[in-house]
């Protein structure tokens, strides 16, 4: 199968999901392919890459946290299916992504069924294992695995199960995948223990996961969750618990969010006192609610998200790769210049007498030369053209060599992965010094009053795709009743 086969294979693939799963989106996937035209112009992406493969287009929900924090007893209860081992030790050491089937499977599909699929949120995961950890991209199979749940809560949504990761020799991989899970979740679930509570208990998680969300411009969509609170029950102290929790992770930045505080009807402790029974389980069942509310939402969050992704690549375009390229074009300008100037010097140096020592061929054409040089203006024109032919081509071969030096060397210190979409900026810079490039254009290759109204174009198709969603999920004018127009 030939690249542009996989290709065209991939969008079918995704084309007919849509229209399966969520037909709202199947109007954004030109605007996709136009911004794909865009890109491969800039060199940002290869002829046969699309954005497409590099977002998921199933709303995902993950469940991370602290070990034995009730991630999985949580999951357990909410698709009402026995599918995750619990436990107050680790259980498990792998991520599981749950997705809908037609029959519930606990017995896990490998992870190649993830990294190969692009469907999936990993889709060539083990390129970015492999980045961090050398020689763990191959061993996929151990850090992620696949099950499918046949229940109506499954439908159209995935669900990332993590291991908990406040271990001190956590590695940098499971670490790369996390920070993966959340850049790609619609709803993001972060699980910790009330039982202990304690900053101490806490570190790692509140490292990886609380503070870098502070400054994330979808922190909303993570929900801090502290779990198993029945246990506070008997000391009636749920309160101070919950006080302390949330003064431990406004340590760790975060001064707003939204918190919870939940428990497992099936395990939990006896609460005796009735009237203290009914007021924990107020709680918990109002936090719940609202929970479950948020999960049940994430179809209409991942519908704009995707669109607002194409505003986002829109706005990191003209805001930063377009400025880095330039900034990479005009050094390698400098570079390549003062490589002409040191080339030019040295040739008229060899010219002034240097050829000489030289010997050989090279020497007794210069020799040649250097005796024309008083008929060059005279009776030996043919001779004047050579000599300034031979020169040129020294110089231009010379200025050839330069140019691929100093290119790479800039490409060097450039990314090849930027990016939530991983856009290629070596590539697209080296497609600016291409030697048929002018030394002193300034803009990008592919960077053009044509590329800026297509820019336009897209950002005002993205425009329009959010005004339908809101038409589909607002009313605000009332003229519509139980979803159709009112008379």
């Amino acid at each position: 199968m030939t690249p542009r086969q996989a290709l065209h294979q991939r969008l079918a693939a995704l084309d007919a999901h849509l229209r399966a799963e969520n037909p709202n989106l199947l109007p954004v996937l030109p605007t996709f392919r136009a911004f794909d035209r865009l890109l491969v112009g800039l060199g940002l992406i290869g002829p046969y890459e699309s954005l497409t493969t590099r977002i998921p287009w199933w709303p995902m929900v993950a469940v991370l946290g602290t070990f034995s924090a009730g991630k999985s007893t949580f999951i357990n209860g909410y698709l009402g299916e026995a599918l995750q081992n619990t436990g107050n030790q680790a259980v498990d050491d792998k991520f599981t992504v749950i997705c809908h089937g037609p029959q519930t499977r606990k017995e896990a599909l490998p992870g190649t069924a993830l990294n190969a699929d692009p469907r999936f949120p990993f889709y060539r995961i083990a390129d970015e294992i492999e980045k961090v950890a050398a020689g763990e991209g191959k061993r996929i199979d151990n850090y992620l695995q696949l099950k499918a749940v046949s229940g109506d809560r499954t439908k159209g949504k995935i669900f990332v199960d993590s291991p908990g990761f406040d271990a001190d020799d956590q590695r940098r991989s499971v670490l790369r995948l996390v920070d993966h899970i959340v850049d790609l979740s619609d709803l993001v679930l972060v699980f910790f223990d009330a039982r202990h509570p304690e900053p101490g208990a806490m570190q790692d998680t509140l490292r990886h996961l609380v503070a870098k969300t502070v400054n994330r411009a979808d922190a909303r969509k993570v929900c801090y969750i502290l779990n198993q609170v029945d246990t506070t029950a008997k000391e009636d102290n749920l309160e101070a618990v919950f006080g302390a929790w949330q003064r431990a992770i406004a340590q760790a930045g975060l001064v707003s969010g939204r918190f919870y505080a939940i428990y497992d009807a099936q395990s939990a402790v006896s609460i005796e006192d009735e009237a203290r029974r009914a007021r924990y389980e107020a709680r918990r069942d109002a936090d719940l609610a609202e929970i479950h509310a948020r999960v049940a939402e994430v179809e209409v969050a991942r519908a704009y998200r995707i669109v607002g992704s194409i505003d986002n690549l829109v706005k990191e375009l003209e805001g930063e790769v377009i400025p880095t390229l330039t900034a990479a074009v005009a050094r390698w300008r400098r570079g390549v210049l003062i490589g002409d100037a040191v080339w030019l010097v040295a040739l008229l140096g060899l010219i002034g007498g240097g050829g000489y020592a030289l010997g050989g061929g090279v020497g007794a054409w210069l020799e040649w030369l250097m005796d024309a040089r008083p008929q060059w203006f005279g009776e030996q024109p043919v001779r004047l053209a050579a000599a300034l032919g031979l020169f040129a081509a020294a110089f231009l071969a010379g200025h050839g060599w330069l140019r691929g030096v100093v290119a790479r060397s800039v490409a060097a210190t450039l990314p090849d992965r930027f990016g939530d979409v991983d856009l290629n900026l070596r590539q697209g810079f080296l497609k600016s010094t291409r030697f048929f490039r002018s030394l002193f254009a300034k803009r990008p290759a592919g960077w053009s009053a044509g590329a800026r109204k297509r820019i336009f174009a897209i950002r005002e198709g993205t425009a329009v795709h959010v005004q339908r969603l809101n038409d589909i999920y607002t009313d605000p004018a009332g003229r519509r009743q139980n979803g159709k127009p009112t008379a």
